[in-house]
């Protein structure tokens, strides 16, 4: 039971801040897909693909908007609320290559600024979280390990271990997101520094400057064949007795669970809102495709299973939203800790959501649906990771069961 009463209503800001996002897109994000992606294919070395040059003209023109740096809150972001920000994040997922980024509103390093806002020493966020805000640089989460069960984090083997005024890291990663770009200069890695402390408290997180001697970026992965070079690709790397000042260490020893957490829980919701917007993008794209055919004598819209697909995408897209909503609104309200049961749900949710709606939207499509001639396949290849990234279905599912189970127990 909830005390106060829900209200998703956008306030004035918001509403303005909506306004003005929706007209970038429409004059200058959407325009641009196609430059973007013929100037990133030019490039000599693609996964840097935040260096083209329609890129920095969309920054700019978004930081003339007062369009930049929307997700963080505080002074150092635009001062937004979760609920305020929500219906942004879902503008910018309708391009969700490009709207980001031209917003520096791109994950990973959302969640890396948020880190170092929030745990970061004064010494770190001057070197680096400065130049992230202003977009200067990029950055990278080193989480996920080959060699272990990483949807439990607490399976992690890299180790962190302390020698003198100095940290040396071994171990192995994979899938870190864009680790490929050459601009992405500073890695947060998480290891172990204490194998033998509690479960939670085995972990730490400290920085890794890309040209540190002993750290080996070894080749890009592919997801469905995609590279997403576009997103500066998933990398696997090594580090082979990486040496770096104790100074780096971000918070603690120990706290790295902790920190990922709240790293994590924000990161996911974003997710979520952008996926929403493309989920949005899916729907109009498979109206215009049914309104535009002709099969057996009749428009593909007037084909009762097209029909049926489109008004079940936006029942469902309409319920996603709505969930969406009450959980920012939670953790506005009650905070993360409080959302939790509900930050579960749309990771749960989401990405089964939207991979149905593009799933009916590539059907209608027939065959051009999974072609590189429109953005769909490459969409669901996506979408479908967010199955893994930030927790795999099953351990959310098992997490909420268990304080489901709990609840209802205590209430009987």
């Amino acid at each position: 039971m909830f005390t106060t009463a829900m209200d998703f209503a956008y306030d004035a800001r918001t509403e303005e801040l909506i306004a003005t996002l929706t007209d970038f897109m429409d004059t200058q994000v959407y325009p641009a897909e196609s430059v973007f992606k013929q100037q990133v294919s030019e490039l000599d070395n693609r996964w840097a693909w935040d260096s083209v040059p329609v890129l920095a003209e969309l920054r700019a023109e978004a930081r003339k908007r007062g369009l930049w740096n929307l997700f963080l809150p505080g002074d150092q972001g635009a001062g937004l609320t979760n609920l305020q920000y929500a219906p942004l994040a879902e503008l910018t997922g309708r391009s969700a290559n490009l709207a980001p980024a031209a917003l520096n509103c791109a994950a990973p390093d959302t969640g890396n600024m948020e880190v170092l806002a929030q745990f970061g020493t004064d010494e770190q966020r001057a070197q680096w979280l400065s130049p992230l805000l202003d977009g200067e640089i990029r950055s990278a989460f080193a989480m996920t390990e080959p060699d272990v069960a990483s949807s439990d984090a607490t399976n992690i083997s890299t180790r962190i271990e302390r020698d003198g005024d100095d940290y040396v890291l071994n171990g192995r990663k994979w899938w870190i997101t864009g680790a490929m770009n050459p601009n992405t200069r500073i890695f947060i890695v998480m290891g172990k520094t204490d194998p033998s402390a509690s479960r939670h408290r085995q972990q730490s997180m400290i920085l890794v400057p890309r040209d540190t001697p002993g750290l080996e970026i070894h080749r890009g992965m592919e997801v469905f064949g995609y590279d997403d070079h576009d997103h500066g690709g998933h990398a696997e790397l090594t580090f082979t007795d990486v040496r770096v000042p104790a100074t780096n260490l971000i918070g603690g020893e120990g706290l790295g669970f902790a920190i990922a957490q709240a790293r994590l829980g924000p990161g996911r919701i974003h997710h979520c809102m952008r996926s929403i917007g493309l989920a949005e993008r899916a729907i109009e794209l498979m109206c215009a495709r049914a309104d535009s055919r002709v099969a057996f004598g009749r428009p593909l819209a007037e084909q009762g299973v097209i029909r049926d697909w489109i008004a079940e995408s936006r029942v469902r897209l309409e319920q996603l939203r709505l969930l969406v909503l009450k959980t920012a609104w939670l953790m506005d309200t009650v905070g993360n800790k409080g959302a939790h049961t509900e930050i579960q749900a749309i990771k749960i949710a989401t990405p089964a959501t939207v991979q149905w709606i593009l799933d009916k939207a590539i059907q209608v499509h027939g065959a051009a649906g999974v072609s590189q001639d429109f953005p769909l396949a490459a969409a669901y290849a996506g979408i479908r990771t967010l199955r893994f990234a930030d927790g795999p279905d099953e351990v959310h599912k098992n997490a909420l069961a268990k304080n489901e189970l709990a609840k209802q127990r205590d209430k009987r």
